[in-house]
């Protein structure tokens, strides 16, 4: 985990650098905090708490985005067959290049302000007991991107996903596993509304197709992750500066986890209330 983690500050500096040749970006840490995580193969509740860097950047032809998670479990999720605390870091990046920008014609139409090629890659690596995973994922596909306040983009994703997990109470080990090529419906979005205070809605919504046979012969099925959070711009309220510092609530709904089918594992489906805060530089 600490290579991953170092390779992850590498990256994320890199882009973070970039930020000065954009022509605008936004960074920002932000916690999340739930007592009603769910992993597969486990029955219990699960409290986390999740630190988060992200950074943001538009530049001529399209965008950058980089998001960092280190989530800290409770003992409910151990990170090995004599207990403690399991540990994750996930990464996920994405670049969508502006198709109307590039080409220099205006690709407009209804809703549709825009048309754009998105392509990215997520690594994680967990010391779980369970499982220990070790994923990579590269994906590529077309996005649209809507004319609404804020964002909201569409996109539909090829998905080429393996893994090479262990397990500490079998004491297996699997060589490096490709999943069957994949679809992924992704919506993305951020709408900043006034309702009397200063409110946004953001969050992201992934149907992902089945992914073939997994590592151990079983059968996977598709997966419905939507994750959306109700923020209130406390900096703007407090005089500190209009979206400098957010705080509120969100949910994470996630059926079949992993593509593990609900109705024969524990832990497949999660349904998290989560408490967040977010300070924006």
């Amino acid at each position: 985990m600490p290579r991953l983690i170092r390779r992850s500050a590498i990256l994320a500096a890199a882009l973070a650098c970039t930020a000065q040749a954009a022509d605008w970006s936004d960074t920002a840490l932000s916690y999340r905090y739930g007592t009603r995580y769910a992993e597969p193969f486990n029955p219990r509740d699960i409290t986390k708490h999740i630190f988060n860097f992200s950074h943001v950047a538009g530049h001529q032809y399209g965008k950058n985005f980089l998001s960092v998670d280190c989530l800290l479990s409770s003992r409910d999720d151990p990170a090995s067959a004599d207990g403690g605390r399991a540990r994750e870091v996930y990464l996920v990046y994405r670049h969508t290049l502006d198709l109307g920008k590039l080409s220099g014609k205006k690709l407009a139409f209804g809703k549709v302000r825009g048309v754009g090629a998105s392509a990215g890659l997520d690594l994680n690596r967990k010391n779980d007991a369970g499982y220990n995973s070790r994923k990579r994922m590269l994906v590529a596909g077309p996005t649209l991107m809507l004319d609404v306040p804020g964002f909201l983009d569409i996109s539909l994703l090829a998905m080429w996903e393996s893994n090479a997990p262990s397990n500490d109470y079998s004491g297996r080990a699997t060589p490096r596993y490709r999943y069957r090529t994949h679809p992924m419906l992704n919506a993305a979005w951020n709408i900043p509304f006034h309702a009397g205070v200063p409110l946004e809605f953001s969050g992201y919504a992934n149907l992902i197709g089945a992914k073939g046979r997994n590592e151990f012969g079983g059968g996977t099925a598709p997966e419905t992750n939507i994750d959306a959070q109700l923020m209130y711009d406390l900096g703007a309220a407090a005089g500190a500066g209009k979206n400098t510092f957010k705080v509120g609530v969100a949910y994470q709904y996630w059926r079949n986890k992993f593509g593990n089918p609900g109705k024969h594992h524990p832990g497949a489906t999660a349904r998290t209330p989560m408490l967040r805060a977010e300070y924006h530089f």
